[in-house]
């Protein structure tokens, strides 16, 4: 290495060195254009050549005709007719209620067969006849009460012994009584003709001892049956007692018996006889010949 600079060369990095002309220099290769940057053009309006309409003033574009699919192919509009209905299905049984019919339709052959089995389909038995049920009405009575009988009801009537009166307070039935003498307030005895329809002579029988023994200290014997001395009469009963009631704040004995008697017709006739125990003797004697009026006229 010498100290001396070459006169042909410059290496010196800080000197601008002279380039070469434009036209020698080569052009760079040009790559191809990018697919991006192709400029797309807008779709075609729904609408026409006239665009998107707007709330401007003026004719809009007309009706639609055609529009591009997103595969490339033409759409014609919309259709403004309904689309047919569909067809209703039928009547189709639910899938669950299938073997409960057949059960159903076994069961109704085993009873057919039971019935035939047993004799029900025979045509040939006599068919029971039927018997018109009506309403019984009162037998009819060749009893021709006394002039001085007291009639009470359906036919029946009572005939009072000397020194018994009819008993005015009474509005159901008739009620005949006898009282000591000079005294018309205290009876000694009563016998009283109840009547109803349409119930048993037992039942009513109880219900009348239980009405005259409510307040009492009583003591009841049993109810017996009676033989019914005429052929309307179908039920006859009868039952006693004994008890004892206030009288004036006195205890009094008492003894009485009732004799219900029911008839075809459903008319139920009760004999309530009830005395004092000092003059039962009589008082009995006396209701056995009444009583006896009223049974007749039955």
């Amino acid at each position: 290495m010498s100290g001396k600079r070459d006169k042909g060369s410059s290496s010196n990095p800080w000197v601008n060195q002279p380039g070469p002309d434009a036209d020698d220099v080569e052009p760079e290769e040009q790559l191809p254009p990018s697919p991006w940057n192709l400029e797309v053009p807008p779709p075609p309006s729904p609408w026409g050549d006239g665009g998107a309409p707007g709330p401007g003033p003026g004719p809009g574009p007309g009706p639609a005709t055609e529009t591009s699919s997103a595969w490339g192919e033409n759409v014609g509009p919309q259709s403004l007719r309904r689309p047919p209905p569909e067809k209703k299905r039928g009547f189709r049984i639910p899938p669950l209620l299938i073997p409960v019919g057949a059960g159903l339709i076994v069961v109704a052959l085993v009873a057919v067969a039971l019935v035939l089995l047993s004799g029900g389909g025979d045509d040939k038995a006599d068919p029971t006849p039927s018997t018109p049920v009506g309403t019984p009405t009162a037998p009819k009575s060749s009893y021709q009460p006394p002039p001085n009988a007291i009639p009470v009801g359906f036919g029946v009537s009572i005939v009072p012994v000397q020194g018994w009166s009819l008993f005015t307070k009474e509005t159901q039935g008739k009620q005949v009584a006898t009282y000591p003498p000079n005294d018309s307030v205290h009876a000694r005895a009563f016998l009283w003709v109840r009547q109803k329809q349409n119930v048993t002579a037992n039942a009513y029988l109880l219900g009348i001892v239980e009405g005259e023994t409510q307040e009492e200290v009583a003591q009841l014997g049993n109810v017996r049956n009676l033989p019914c001395p005429k052929d309307v009469l179908v039920e006859c009963v009868a039952i006693d007692y004994t008890s004892t009631a206030k009288e004036n704040g006195v205890d009094v004995k008492v003894q009485g018996s009732v004799e219900v008697y029911r008839r075809k017709d459903n008319v139920v006739t009760a004999l309530d006889f009830r005395t004092r125990v000092d003059f039962a003797q009589k008082a009995e004697a006396d209701a056995a010949i009444m009583k006896k009026s009223v049974i007749d006229s039955l």
